[in-house]
């Protein structure tokens, strides 16, 4: 089991606080924030090409001098199937049509992966941030070798010990042990065998069996949880819709409002979104577009694509029914209050548990 001073030393943070890489919702100016104050802030790439990843690097490089950490996604590309795509398509006309609209007449990928992406490791290595988390699975062993020997830390999210493994065998330097209660995505590396083991449960599991240190995501509001997940094994916890709420992060009015009302109460996992199953606050997507009859989905992203269009077409109207709102089991607990406050509280809680 590793300490939590050793992942502090080895991430050069003060706090083992990780907030997680929300594509969409993290900010540089949120990543800035929290390191600043002291624990490790993040930015999603996932939907970024390499020019506007450099971009956020270096803006962000701007706002802190301290240690922050960058998201990439490592899913297997999309296969193209017509006729499921075609399907999906035609599945959700109706929905369009509520508003006036047209649904797409083909399906855009929209977030690349990183793996075989050339530009992006290129870019990565001129950059070299501190710290590179993997999302989805994990890049070729001698691209992780190449990241680290130019000094950076590397990350990778793991929802079964068998993942863990994997990270562990690739040469990452920490693994993120991702349970069945974080909001967004799940970050298993085969979408068709989903475990769903809980966040503590899976602490357990992965640090009774893993030499790399464990970062425990998942449900984690507060300095209480913080507190449990280290005794459970965990070195640091990775946090995210604690952070939404946050006057940093880009989460619109309606994504905060839901956040502190009774929606918050009610999260689900679907793929129906994006092809891929994540967790978000129940709407019309969870309980009609998820209903029975959904065509089989097309290969991820391609399926969030029409999703996006269908958003789009409702909030044009003022109808939120159908935003993509990602939030964790624990959402009801989310406070607003800048990150740095933020920041603050949760140590102060932690250590007050201990």
């Amino acid at each position: 089991m590793h300490t939590t001073d050793a992942l502090l030393r080895l991430l050069n943070i003060r706090h083992p606080i990780i907030q997680a890489p929300m594509v969409g919702v993290s900010t540089p100016q949120l990543a800035a924030a929290v390191s600043n104050a002291g624990a490790l802030g993040s930015i999603g790439l996932g939907a970024s090409s390499p020019e506007q990843a450099q971009a956020l690097i270096q803006t962000t490089r701007a706002l802190t001098d301290q240690p922050f950490n960058v998201n990439l996604f490592c899913h297997q590309p999309a296969v193209a199937d017509p006729a499921r795509e075609s399907a999906w398509i035609a599945y959700l006309a109706p929905f369009f049509a509520e508003f006036g609209a047209q649904p797409p007449t083909s399906l855009k990928s929209g977030y690349d992966t990183f793996l075989g992406n050339q530009p992006m490791f290129d870019m990565l290595l001129r950059e070299r941030p501190a710290v590179i988390s993997f999302h989805f699975g994990l890049p070729p062993r001698e691209w992780i070798a190449a990241l680290r020997e130019v000094g950076i830390i590397t990350l990778a999210s793991a929802t079964t010990p068998e993942e863990a493994d994997a990270i562990e065998a690739a040469g990452v330097d920490a693994v993120i042990a991702q349970g069945f209660e974080a909001g967004g995505h799940r970050g298993v590396f085969d979408p068709a065998h989903d475990q769903q083991i809980g966040t503590f449960a899976l602490v357990q599991l992965i640090a009774a069996r893993s030499h790399l240190p464990v970062i425990a995501a998942g449900g984690i509001m507060n300095g209480q949880g913080i507190a449990a997940a280290l005794r459970l094994g965990a070195a640091a916890v990775q946090m995210g819709t604690a952070f939404i709420l946050c006057p940093e992060s880009s989460a619109n009015a309606q994504y905060r409002a839901a956040l502190q009302g009774e929606r918050a109460s009610h999260t689900q996992v679907t793929a129906a979104i994006s092809g891929r199953p994540a967790r978000g606050m129940v709407n019309r997507l969870f309980t009609e577009v998820d209903g029975a009859g959904r065509p089989t989905l097309p290969d991820y992203p391609l399926t969030y694509d029409a999703i996006k269009a269908l958003n789009a077409a409702a909030s044009a109207q003022g109808n939120f029914d159908f935003a993509v709102q990602w939030a964790g089991l624990g959402a009801p607990s989310a406070r607003a209050m800048p990150a740095t406050e933020l920041v603050e509280t949760l140590v102060r809680e932690w250590q007050e548990s201990i």
